[in-house]
């Protein structure tokens, strides 16, 4: 019951922030400003919190391995057919690959983390996973495809640029250190900051119900049906298994550590992956549809999940 009674939560918010979008209480730009003060200031709040207090080997541990080998998996096997059997030329195969294994950790996957797994700390490896290593390698395997022709910049330095502009990532590697040195710092401090964090979650999830307003995906014109499917069940169906396999195979996990490894898997495509192919105009389609489609779709499956898991 604890489980459905997380879901619930989730799509209530969810739902006022589509009644509020679909009135237009807060204007035309509420979402994207929402989601902004979410990910920009609260997010990071909420995750230094949380992060110093958790222990080092719990957010560095399997639940890293597990998000690592199935996203690097799904990543894989989508460029394969993309490349192979669909024909697309590099830079839209990637694309294509981000959009079938890039999760959205934050926006969504925080929420989740809070009212289903019961603790924010489960979604952190996911999330220092995919923002320091994984979707910087797949912008700098764009710049390499594009033959650099979105920037000149060194590769090795605009990865480091990356890590250190994402407030997310800054927030939680200071948090991890703190929690490495035992240190904690004072209540006068710790009491903005938990604030400040408490509203990441309502903003996450309000923004994004925003977003679900008049967005019609699979268009015929397209022509990119057939790669937008593939990617959407990937996320949705070979993530989630992958990562399953991997927690309970290969690294032991079971009970309560299996189950947010396999939902972590579940997440739907990260919003990020639609502004790379908006930044480089490569698969624009395919990242905005695999979005929407998995946003919309991944509740539900996950509900699916803990039917069979909890």
């Amino acid at each position: 019951m604890g489980v459905l009674a997380g879901f619930f939560v989730v799509w209530a918010i969810i739902g006022v922030g589509w009644f509020v979008g679909r009135r237009g209480i807060l204007g035309p730009n509420a979402g994207q400003t929402l989601s902004r003060l979410a990910f920009f200031v609260a997010s990071p709040a909420l995750l230094f919190e949380t992060l110093s207090k958790a222990r080092l080997e719990d957010v560095l541990g399997p639940q890293l391995a597990v998000a690592a080998i199935s996203g690097t998996a799904v990543g894989m096997a989508y460029l394969l057919i993309s490349k192979l059997l669909l024909k697309r030329d590099s830079p839209e195969s990637i694309i294509g690959a981000m959009s079938a294994s890039q999760a959205n950790s934050a926006n969504l996957g925080i929420p989740i983390a809070v009212y289903v797994l019961g603790d924010a700390s489960y979604v952190a490896p996911l999330l220092i996973f995919q923002l320091a290593f994984y979707n910087p390698l797949n912008l700098m395997l764009l710049d390499a495809t594009l033959g650099g022709r979105s920037t000149r910049q060194n590769p090795v330095v605009k990865f480091f640029l990356i890590i250190l502009r994402n407030p997310v990532i800054v927030s939680s590697a200071l948090a991890l250190a703190l929690s490495a040195l035992h240190l904690r710092l004072p209540d006068l401090v710790l009491q903005p900051i938990h604030f400040i964090g408490g509203a990441a979650v309502p903003a996450m999830l309000m923004s994004f119900g925003m977003s679900l307003n008049g967005n019609r995906p699979l268009a015929a014109a397209s022509g990119r049906r057939t790669d937008i499917l593939v990617a959407s069940s990937f996320k949705l169906l070979l993530h989630p298994v992958l990562a399953f396999l991997a927690a309970h195979f290969i690294l032991g996990l079971d009970g309560h550590g299996l189950f947010a490894a396999t939902i972590a898997g579940a997440l739907p495509t990260a919003q990020n992956v639609f502004v790379a192919a908006n930044r480089y105009q490569q698969g624009v389609t395919i990242a905005k549809d695999t979005v929407l489609i998995t946003t919309i779709i991944a509740v539900p499956a996950m509900l699916v999940i803990a039917a069979f898991l909890h």
